[in-house]
C-alpha cells in the first residue's frame, strides 16, 4: 500500500499534480493542512481515500484540527501542528500520539521534512511543504508512506 503524504499547498496544486504523475495514483492519500480552500480540487485529483486537517491558513473550515485514522493496519495522528507547537519541538505531538494508541504522528506547518523514528513506539513525520518550502535548498517535497503485509511501515522523504 502505497500514501502519499503532503501538507501546506496553500492554494496551489501544480506540484501536487507533478507528484501525482510522477508516482501514480497512491492507495491513500494524507494533506497535513493549510490547503487555502483547495480541498475540493485536491479531491477531484484523486481517485483514492483522502484524509485531510484544517491548518492556521484554513480560515472558516470546517474540517478537522486533528484526526486519528487507521490505514493499512497503522494508527495515525495527524494534525497541522500549530496547536502542538511544533515550531519549538515535537514533544507534545508525541505525546498525543501515544496517549491515542498511535505508532506514526503526522504534522506539517514548519513547511520543513522531517523524520524521527527514534521513539520506539511512534515515528514522527513532516512532509515539508509542496508550495513553499522553507528548509535549505527549499526543494517542494513530499513523503511516501509504503505498508507492505506482515511488515513496518516505510517511510521516505521525497523532493521534486
Amino acid at each position: 500500500m502505497k500514501i502519499l503524504i503532503v501538507s501546506d499547498t496553500h492554494g496551489y496544486e501544480d506540484n501536487l499534480e507533478k507528484v501525482l504523475k510522477k508516482i501514480g495514483m497512491p492507495d491513500c492519500m494524507i494533506h497535513l493542512g493549510d490547503s487555502e480552500s483547495g480541498e475540493a480540487h485536491i479531491r477531484e485529483m484523486v481517485q483514492c481515500p483522502l484524509y485531510i486537517v484544517a491548518g492556521n491558513c484554513d480560515f472558516f473550515s470546517q474540517l478537522p484540527k486533528t484526526s486519528v485514522i487507521e490505514v493499512g493496519g497503522q494508527r495515525i495522528l495527524i494534525t497541522h501542528g500549530h496547536y502542538y507547537y511544533v515550531s519549538v519541538g515535537t514533544r507534545d505531538l508525541l505525546e498525543d500520539a501515544k496517549a491515542n494508541g498511535c505508532a506514526v504522528a503526522m504534522f506539517g506547518h514548519t513547511h520543513r521534512p522531517f523524520l524521527d523514528q527514534s521513539d520506539e513506539e511512534v515515528t514522527v513525520l513532516n512532509p515539508g511543504s509542496l508550495s513553499f518550502p522553507r528548509q535549505e535548498g527549499r526543494r517542494p517535497s513530499y513523503a511516501l508512506m509504503t505498508i507492505e503485509k506482515g511488515s513496518a511501515a516505510q517511510f521516505e522523504l521525497c523532493y521534486l
